[in-house]
């Protein structure tokens, strides 16, 4: 859809910083460049940024994803509408996230308790 031409280009883009960020995560966890150290202390030191990496390349993972998601909403011409009312998402809020799947209200109901 020529519509989303420019949003489908952004979502690209974030794809590659994500996989390219993901690269260096799992670099990093699997400690390619230097293995862990000797001493003790050290690698519970080690083992605690392990496991912050963890969680971001879950973040990453869990963003990418969802940019896929996207991508196959705009090739599918659904793109922009909301997953549970069937409305249409306000372009502001797809400007802030391109990704979104909800309309604010239905976020916003999803998020209560």
């Amino acid at each position: 859809m020529k519509e989303y031409e420019e949003v489908r280009d952004q979502l690209l883009n974030m794809l590659e910083e994500l996989d390219d960020r993901l690269g260096k995560i799992t670099a990093d966890v699997r400690h390619i460049d230097k293995p862990l150290d000797q001493d003790f202390s050290e690698q519970a030191t080690e083992t605690e940024n392990d496991e912050v990496l963890d969680a971001l390349g879950n973040a990453a993972r869990n963003e990418v994803e969802k940019i896929k998601q996207a991508l196959s909403r705009i090739d599918a011409g659904t793109y922009g509408i909301c997953l549970s009312c069937g409305e249409p998402i306000k372009k502001e809020r797809l400007a802030v996230l391109p990704y979104a799947n909800l309309c604010v209200r239905c976020a916003e109901h999803k998020q209560r308790p």
